[in-house]
């Protein structure tokens, strides 16, 4: 695969099923747009995928309860165009505009009455964003900022535009969305009760917009105040009522500002809703999957026959699972594979028993499959798709080390790259890879190391580098490129290192205490100085704080910023202007380190883009990085 062939990667999102309507949304990058344009496409039972809306960018297909409707997101192709909520018939005709607002309209979900859907969006304080007219963003009135939680990346700040809840009918004359919520806070993951009277929402507690822990809320559809349905261990996500009067959720248990490499459970907990006001007696919610084993993607949970399904991490997969009725913390080995193995589910849909998902593989973005086999095709223009091979490794504390090597054409053997994932709660694994594929059709072998602070190995494994960043993460990294370097493909002598966010941070680590091992490193949009991050980062207030612990000399002596003096070799130092999770501040520092040290360094700043570039960043961006990264290694590999 070649940098240019990320216009043939054709993307699916999300999936809706009512019957025998099958509904997915496609995107493709474009990079001479500068765009990614897609649309919903009827995936029929036999034959190829039909298309089926013909906007410049149509995404979020949901079909109503009773099948006659599909609402989804629309946006064009103007600079800033935010996406507004559309309804359609099913049988086909003329798409309807159903929202008008400023910020856009999130993921529509509908009511029982197949007429009032639900959804989410930012609105602005009076005179901000463009809302008062003649007014610049740039001659607007300064922002007067009292909270930690006033920006995120992506979105920038937040706390002026909170995320609220809104009601429309959809096959009203004349529809009107209804703001819900007005507090000072977010909320997210809107789902219906059965009876359609109220909405559950995920907030945070007592509606604080400071706190890190959320709570089941549920909201009258016809308006009133919020009332406390579940309280939580920590967080709750999604949830979904029940017709029996409970409520599923997606969780975590922690406490205070503790909140990095939890596993994410599956909870059940009753439904009480008491008047405005009330809170009605709230539960608290019973964990059905066991702590240690079951980390669920933040995928919502759905009931299916003889249990619940939920999207799995473990072992580099995102498997689609069975919590079996009746569970109780179950572990991982309780919980049948539905679809998945050695894959990556994106996204899943059920109706009745019928089962369908977004299936991502080493050689796919994203296929639609069931568990009888691919209903599409869509990657099957793709060339040059690479494999990847499972290795193992031994650390030096003796502990097992797991994952993969891409190999180019070719006996070798192959100058290599050891890329980091980012997280460090993350990982890396059985689903495609953009960049694994342009780096070995490059040339290139790519390991892509699982070490301890990885998701899907259990929580202590990934709690194991809390307060030991650089450690035991980097002894494992360390074993899997040892192992990967044994095999007579690649060629112990042209090695370099790679990542971004934490595998940025492990790149600058790496490159300060084992620069000997490396040609050069490319640390791109890197945690490197832990103290700064603390009051530069959109999470920086307590993540710095829970992975490394409040001492700022603990903090320094795990920054690679302030190593920056033992690293010799060849250093790009890559990030984005707009990146408010590791800001750019985070970069310069270590350029300048670098420069005044001598070492040969370079910055590549990409304008207008935050924290996701290589994911979802331009199209040109995406493709332009491609290209320097190849340069890069072509002059110190070569």
């Amino acid at each position: 695969m070649r940098p240019e062939d990320l216009a043939q990667l054709t993307v699916p999102g999300s999936v809706t099923l009512h019957g025998d309507l099958l509904l997915v949304d496609l995107a493709t990058p474009d990079p001479e747009a500068d765009a990614y344009p897609g649309n919903l496409w009827r995936v029929p039972a036999d034959g190829p995928p039909v298309r089926f809306t013909f906007g410049e960018r149509d995404s979020a297909p949901r079909i109503s309860p009773d099948g006659a409707w599909v609402a989804f997101l629309r946006s064009d192709a103007t600079e800033g165009s935010r996406p507004q909520l559309y309804v359609m018939p099913t049988g086909g005709g003329e798409a309807r505009p159903i929202t008008d607002l400023p910020l856009g309209a999130g993921v529509p979900v509908w009511a029982p009455d197949s007429r009032r859907i639900a959804f989410v969006a930012r609105v602005a304080e009076p005179g901000r964003y463009g809302t008062q007219e003649g007014v610049s963003a740039a001659a607007e009135a300064p922002r007067r900022i009292t909270g930690l939680r006033y920006r995120t990346d992506g979105a920038g700040f937040t706390f002026d535009r909170p995320q609220s809840l809104f009601v429309v009918n959809a096959l009203a004359d004349v529809p009107r969305p209804v703001r819900l919520t007005e507090g000072p806070y977010d909320v997210d993951s809107p789902g219906w009760t059965t009876d359609g009277e109220h909405v559950l929402v995920s907030a945070p507690r007592d509606l604080d917009g400071e706190s890190l822990h959320t709570d089941v809320y549920a909201v009258p559809s016809g308006g009133g105040a919020p009332i406390l349905a579940v309280r939580s261990d920590g967080s709750a996500e999604h949830p979904v009522a029940l017709p029996g009067g409970e409520v599923l959720y997606l969780g975590t248990a922690f406490s205070g500002i503790d909140a990095v490499a939890r596993n994410t459970g599956l909870y059940r907990a009753p439904l009480r809703i008491g008047g405005a006001g009330e809170s009605g007696g709230a539960a608290a919610g019973t964990r059905l999957t066991e702590e240690e084993s079951v980390d669920c993607d933040s995928l919502p949970p759905t009931p299916g026959k003889d249990g619940v399904l939920v999207a799995v991490r473990t072992r580099g997969a995102v498997e689609l699972r069975l919590v079996p009725s009746g569970a109780l913390d179950a572990p991982l080995e309780e919980l049948v594979v539905v679809l998945g193995e050695r894959a990556s589910v994106k996204a899943f849909t059920v109706c009745g028993e019928r089962v369908v998902a977004v299936v991502s593989t080493p050689a796919s973005p994203g296929e639609v499959v069931t568990p009888d086999g691919a209903l599409t095709d869509f990657s099957g223009a793709l060339t040059g798709i690479r494999p990847l091979r499972e290795i193992t490794a031994v650390s030096a504390d003796g502990h097992p080390v797991h994952g993969w090597l891409a190999l180019p054409e070719g006996d070798g053997p192959h100058p290599v790259l050891l890329n980091v994932h980012g997280g460090p709660f993350h990982q890396h694994g059985w689903a495609f890879l953009d960049e694994t594929q342009i780096y070995a059709g490059a040339g290139y072998a790519v390991v892509l190391p699982n070490p301890r602070g990885s998701c899907g190995y259990g929580q202590a494994h990934g709690r194991s580098v809390v307060g030991a960043l650089g450690t035991v993460d980097a002894d494992d990294v360390l074993a899997l490129l040892d192992a990967a370097l044994a095999t007579p493909e690649c060629d112990a002598e042209r090695v370099g290192v790679m990542g971004g966010s934490y595998g940025g941070f492990m790149t600058s680590h790496l490159a300060a205490h084992h620069g000997s091992r490396f040609r050069a490193a490319w640390s791109e949009r890197a945690v490197n100085a832990w103290d700064s991050f603390t009051g530069s980062s959109d999470i920086g207030w307590f993540f710095a704080d829970a992975y490394c612990g409040p001492d700022p000399e603990a903090q320094r002596a795990m920054s690679p910023l302030y190593r920056a003096d033992r690293i010799t070799l060849p250093f790009a130092v890559v990030h984005s202007e707009d990146d408010l999770r590791c800001p750019v501040e985070q970069a310069q520092r270590m350029f300048v380190a670098l420069r005044r040290n001598g070492v040969p360094a370079e910055f590549l700043l990409f304008p207008g883009e935050g924290h996701e570039l290589t994911r979802s960043g331009r199209p040109r961006h995406r493709l332009q990085r491609f290209e320097a990264v190849l340069e890069w290694w072509s002059r110190h590999l070569s």
